[in-house]
């Protein structure tokens, strides 16, 4: 039995228990597609966009704008109980700052491996490392 699905309108799915919207796009001679409004305003794209590509598929979202920022109050608070003020605790503050980004994206990846079961279980050490220090 073949069942038709029209794609000018988005299609529901279910990844497990996550509902899944796809819908077929064009793609131009200069490799260009188009996200459908739909997608664009429900995903809140604005002027760029992240792509990558995860086992056989292309994943386009929008793009990040924070930079570890979110964590700028703990690292400072951090910092400033350990002893550090003036220009030493602006080079540690950037310093700490910096390795943010880096490790929640790790510990993403890892989470996206476990869940497609492709990892065992990693422990906090394992995926971070030691204590931090900042001397």
């Amino acid at each position: 039995m073949c069942i038709g699905i029209h794609m000018d309108k988005p299609a529901t799915m279910m990844k497990g228990s996550i509902p899944m919207e796809m819908k077929k796009v064009s793609i131009s001679a200069k490799r260009q597609i188009t996200i459908p409004q739909k997608f664009f305003a429900m995903l809140g794209f604005d002027t760029e966009a992240e792509c990558m590509v995860r086992g056989n598929e292309l994943v386009i979202r929008p793009a990040k704008t924070n930079t570890g920022g979110e964590f700028a109050e703990q690292i400072l608070a951090d910092l400033i109980e350990q002893g550090y003020s003036g220009k030493e605790l602006l080079q540690h503050f950037k310093q700490a700052q910096s390795q943010v980004r880096p490790a929640v994206e790790k510990m993403i990846g890892e989470a996206e491996r476990i869940a497609a079961s492709e990892s065992e279980y990693v422990s906090y050490e394992e995926l971070f490392g030691g204590e931090e220090t900042y001397d």
